[in-house]
């Protein structure tokens, strides 16, 4: 990376060792410090780089939308999974499943609990993606500080939801339970907040608009982020992306072949659709391989029709190395075989270690 400008100097009136000594205390190793100066983003990396250690990349402006790519950043939040003692399987679930609907993730980022770092990674996020969704920080702890810089981010002040503080005292009523005082805060959002039930816990979901970008904000417990995202985030982006709600995904499963092989044999495939209507995709669970077509469209009928062809030639190229589809798996594959034909299988492991039997 080439130094610091003469610009780039003038225009950074803060200091940035201040900055990162403060960071570093709050939310240990730093991934990344975003902060504004003067309407222009600046991105300084400070992982384990000693205070006096200064390394600033300006950009004045991103690239554009083009056709009905919508950007989409999703942003995890937690000094839990900023360190690493929290493997983040929240982000790899919303990135698949976004894909799995043909919603490409084009950042993904991990901020510490900190005020500063959050509201400068808000602020940076409002301004490159399209729609943002935020996981984390909606707890009734001090470090739960997402409702509180998502208001800051946006300029507006945070207020009372009656609304979710009625759902949630009905939520500990039903348990038998006394709602503590300090979850209260959790009914405390901006002002020009939407917002997203969750009818499975207390951590309430909200949408808002900061900047350009449409913000979703989803809690940090699995099964609750996932069922929000599920049944109220991705039918937002959906509509708001301008592409056609029915999807369809096919997969196929494979032994024996490699992704660089079956990329070669399945070259063009998806042009037989034409309108660039199907993706193509892989995804290695080794030993097996997964390829993956992805057809949108108007209907099912539509979307059908359009992957039908597409379908058959895969079959056809990738012949005998397909060991299963869709949800099938090769146990299943092996006891379909022996129940039509009344059969069993027994196995005798000596180097397996049972493995091929607890498979079965």
């Amino acid at each position: 990376m080439p130094p610091p400008t003469a610009e780039s100097s003038r225009a950074l009136q803060t200091s940035p060792k201040k900055t990162v000594n403060k960071a570093r205390s709050r939310a240990g190793p730093i991934q990344s410090h975003l902060d504004h100066v003067r309407g222009r983003r600046i991105v300084m990396s400070a992982m384990f780089l000693p205070a006096t250690c200064r390394i600033f990349a300006i950009r004045e402006s991103w690239p554009p939308i083009t056709g009905l790519g919508m950007r989409i950043e999703i942003l995890c939040t937690g000094d839990e999974i900023l360190t690493g003692k929290t493997v983040n399987t929240n982000y790899s679930h919303m990135a698949q499943r976004l894909g799995e609907v043909g919603l490409d993730v084009t950042w993904g980022t991990t901020v510490g609990d900190d005020r500063e770092t959050l509201l400068a990674a808000f602020r940076l996020a409002a301004s490159r993606a399209d729609a943002v969704i935020v996981n984390g920080g909606l707890g009734p702890t001090v470090d739960d500080l997402s409702q509180e810089m998502a208001a800051a981010a946006a300029g507006v002040k945070l207020a009372l939801s009656q609304q979710w503080l009625t759902t949630m005292e009905s939520y500990f009523q039903r348990r038998g339970r006394v709602m503590p005082p300090n979850n209260r805060k959790q009914a405390m959002l901006p002002a020009t907040a939407e917002v997203l039930d969750n009818p499975i816990g207390t951590a309430c979901g909200f949408a808002m608009t900061i900047g350009r970008a449409r913000f979703f904000f989803t809690p940090g417990v699995p099964r609750e982020m996932r069922r929000m995202l599920d049944e109220q985030i991705i039918p937002r982006l959906l509509q708001g992306s301008g592409l056609n709600a029915v999807l369809r995904m096919k997969r196929f499963h494979t032994f024996g072949i490699g992704e660089a092989r079956a990329d070669l044999m399945l070259q063009g495939v998806e042009t037989l659709a034409g309108g660039g209507t199907v993706k193509l995709g892989f995804q290695a669970h080794y030993p097996q391989l997964e390829t993956k077509l992805v057809a949108r469209g108007a209907s099912a009928e539509a979307v059908e029709q359009t992957l039908e062809p597409v379908v058959e030639e895969v079959r056809r190229r990738l012949g005998n190395f397909v060991l299963a589809e869709d949800d099938q798996t090769l146990e299943g594959v092996i006891f379909a075989a022996l129940d039509a034909k009344g059969g069993a299988v027994a196995t005798a492991e000596m180097f397996t270690g049972g493995s091929i039997a607890a498979r079965l």
